[in-house]
């Protein structure tokens, strides 16, 4: 079965803000899934927009010509990427540790499985 698949890696954006968002988009139409996306005001979905225009992409040069209406979200998922330490000045001469997280998105699409 033919599939796309897009991964975005080191993204600066904390997993568990992801999660929420890819549990919405799992197993619906890149159609729905995209309108879902537009109008959403977050940061997580303009990560997801992006990797699931790709999959779709990555998806047409194998040589998938269904309509977005046919193709579904078969895959999303967001692991852990490298966490970026910083420090932060504080009172006393005493020093923070400032953790930046990234993510590493995946997104699947293909046709819907038939069971």
């Amino acid at each position: 079965m033919m599939t796309g698949k897009s991964v975005l890696k080191y993204r600066r954006i904390s997993h568990k803000k992801m999660v929420p968002l890819l549990d919405e988009i799992r197993g619906k139409s890149v159609e729905d899934a995209m309108r879902l996306l537009t109008v959403l005001n977050k940061k997580s979905a303009i990560f997801a927009m992006k990797a699931l225009k790709s999959a779709v992409a990555s998806y047409r040069d194998k040589g998938g010509d269904l309509p977005d209406s046919q193709i579904f979200v078969r895959v999303a998922k967001v692991d852990r990427g490298p966490i970026w330490k910083r420090v932060r000045p504080m009172f006393r001469g005493m020093a923070t540790l400032i953790l930046k997280r990234t993510s590493h998105v995946t997104i699947e699409v293909g046709p819907k499985e038939v069971k």
